[in-house]
């Protein structure tokens, strides 16, 4: 009942090792690329409109609540 598994359909001249190697490559990529976006802190268009927006709303309420005597 013993039966061995031919190991070499792994290696990386078969067919099977080229896709694994391939797809090892692919997610390594993504990973660093990952790593990199949020090392670098990058953001949006999007997040930096509603950030202003978020702000100017901000100075609005504050200048009702205490407005300037002139």
């Amino acid at each position: 009942m013993k039966e061995n598994v031919d190991l070499t359909i792994f290696s990386p001249t078969a067919p099977l090792g080229i896709f694994i190697i391939i797809c090892g490559l692919i997610f390594s990529s993504i990973v660093f690329y990952i790593i990199y976006a949020v090392s670098t802190n990058k953001e949006s268009l999007e997040d930096k409109k509603m950030r202003d927006k978020k702000n100017i709303i901000q100075k609005e309420k504050i200048n009702r609540l205490f407005p300037k005597k002139k």
